[in-house]
């Protein structure tokens, strides 16, 4: 349903143009793309980018992972650093926690961080937005999510495409996992790894539960009523 895209040389980089809503629209193909690093870029991948008509790069990564792998458009204006985390604060973190309670601590913990970053595809001009953290996974997965499920896609359709790693990508996690001797950090670390849509949606269960829904929590976070209204129009066809 969704768009392999072919940036040379990121990991995990799809044009979510296609998915479903509930009232039988459709996402816009070239309004929403999830991304991995755009460091790894080559030249080529760098022009395709820019063929894409892109107006807009959310790099939810913190502000040290943006200094350590810069991104090739770190200078350009279409670029924005929306980091999920406050600086000096660092990420929640208990080995024993699954994959969706780690996302619901992040959600958590900064409801005007994700509210910021959602609003920052709402707010691009007209284009293409790439939202993209390390893996495309993770953090850019639930920026994406919060925004699809205001756009109207339904929880298990979100989840679904949250699971959709590329291949590429998966090799990548593979040849990490041989790098670690310790197999209890082993096991930890395969787990933050997976991309299940039972991990998506108890995570959107638990904003229903908690806030009442994905468009409450987004509201208390700070977004507008008219970036509601502007990141639908971007997104549905």
């Amino acid at each position: 349903m969704t768009t392999q895209l072919a940036w040379a040389d990121c990991l995990n980089a799809r044009d979510l143009g296609g998915l479903p809503t509930s009232d039988g629209r459709r996402i816009r193909p070239g309004a929403l793309i999830r991304s991995d690093n755009l460091t790894r870029l080559t030249e080529a991948g760098v022009a395709a980018v820019r063929q894409a008509s892109v107006s807009r790069i959310v790099d939810v990564r913190t502000t040290d992972e943006c200094a350590r792998y810069p991104s090739p458009f770190a200078t350009d204006p279409l670029y924005v650093n929306m980091p999920l985390e406050r600086e000096g604060e660092g990420a929640p973190w208990d080995p024993t926690w699954t994959l969706d309670q780690a996302y619901v601590a992040m959600l958590d913990r900064g409801p005007d961080l994700i509210a910021a970053a959602v609003g920052a595809i709402a707010d691009a001009p007209p284009g293409a937005v790439v939202v993209h953290c390390h893996a495309g996974k993770d953090r850019a997965g639930n920026i994406v999510a919060l925004a699809l499920r205001v756009a109207g896609v339904p929880p298990e359709t979100v989840a679904g495409d949250y699971a959709v790693v590329d291949p590429r990508m998966r090799d990548h996690f593979a040849d990490q996992l041989v790098l670690v001797d310790d197999p209890a950090e082993r096991d930890q670390l395969a787990e933050s790894f997976t991309a299940r849509p039972e991990t998506m949606l108890a995570t959107l269960r638990h904003l229903d539960d908690r806030y009442g829904g994905v468009e409450t929590y987004l509201r208390q976070g700070g977004l507008t009523a008219a970036q509601f209204d502007a990141l639908r129009n971007r997104l549905l066809d």
